[in-house]
Formats: C-alpha cells, sequence, structure tokens
C-alpha cells in the first residue's frame, strides 16, 4: 500500500490526486487536489506534519521528511510545500518551507528550517543549508546553493506549464488505472 497509517495518523489526500504504487505516503500527510507523487517517492510524516498544495509535482525517487522535536530543536521542523511546485527526481526536502511556484532541480537538497519563496528555481544539484531563506524572482546554485542570477521571465512562465504538464500526466494515469 502506497498511503499507510502510522501513529493512528492517516495521510490526508485531496481529489484527483495520483500516488504510484511505488511510493509511500505515510502518517501526518496532507496532499493538496490535482497534486502527483511518482514512483519511488517517499513522503514521511512519522514524527512532524508534512503539507503539500494543489497541482505539486513529486517526482521519482524524492524524499521528503521532517526534523523532529527534541533536546536540539525543541519545536523541530515541519515540511510545507506550497502549490504548483515541481519537485524534481531525487531531490530531498527535509524540515522547510517551499511557498508556490517553485521549481526543485534533480537531485537538489533543501535543509532544515530554510524557506523558499515563491518563484525560485533551484538548480538541479543544488544544496540549500539549514535555516537559509531563498529570495523571490531568483536562480540557485550550488553548495550552499547562492544567488546565481534574476529569472528570466520564460522561466518564471515555466512554473505554470510544468505543474499544468504534471496534471495533465497524472490525469492519464489515473484514467489508465480506473479503466482496468
Amino acid at each position: 500500500m502506497a498511503v499507510r497509517t502510522y501513529q493512528g495518523k492517516t495521510p490526508v489526500v485531496g481529489d484527483k490526486v495520483f500516488i504510484d504504487e511505488a511510493a509511500v505516503v505515510l502518517g501526518d500527510v496532507e496532499i493538496g487536489s490535482d497534486s502527483s507523487i511518482w514512483p519511488c517517492a517517499v513522503i514521511r510524516g512519522d514524527m512532524h506534519e508534512i503539507s503539500i498544495g494543489e497541482r505539486t509535482s513529486v517526482q521519482d525517487g524524492s524524499v521528503l521528511h521532517i526534523t523532529h522535536a527534541g533536546p536540539f530543536n525543541t519545536d523541530g521542523w515541519p515540511l510545507h510545500i506550497g502549490s504548483d511546485v515541481t519537485i524534481g527526481h531525487n531531490a530531498t526536502l527535509h524540515g522547510c518551507t517551499i511557498h508556490d511556484r517553485v521549481l526543485i532541480g534533480i537531485g537538489a537538497i533543501v535543509m532544515d528550517g530554510a524557506v523558499v519563496e515563491s518563484e525560485v528555481l533551484v538548480a538541479a544539484g543544488a544544496m540549500v543549508p539549514p535555516r537559509a531563506r531563498l529570495e523571490s524572482g531568483y536562480v540557485y546554485k550550488g553548495n550552499p546553493a547562492k544567488k546565481a542570477r534574476p529569472l528570466t521571465d520564460k522561466e518564471r512562465e515555466f512554473f505554470l506549464y510544468s505543474s499544468k504538464n504534471y496534471v495533465n500526466l497524472k490525469n492519464t494515469f489515473l484514467a489508465e488505472s480506473t479503466s482496468e
């Protein structure tokens, strides 16, 4: 089963969400309508909450987790992801906040307490360190991630193009699964 209850908490899944049978979504997780969770993605809300907005795509092999509350971080860090976000293959998001219309590149890592404002492109392989704040309107790349340049108009248009593309793709997957 892709969606699992843990410690009495069952993920809440919005309308028309696609969760691949090879993904794992467990615990205190909420996924907004029209979002998609692709093969081998792991979304583990076992010790804190995870929220994912509408029309957000979590691509293959991505790991989404939290930071638990404890002696080194009394409140922990939940994971909050906005709407119209594309999370590239094998990305890791850990106890951070991602606002709306963001692209997290393939293999990127966003660490505990980091905040990625709306309309940001985190380049493939970038590593966003703990508690960093990425300002809206820029491309960030490197390890640690640094502001590389302002977004172009075409890149700004890509955020919604990408989310619509993945909504259309997940709709074809949902249609196939209901016709079998």
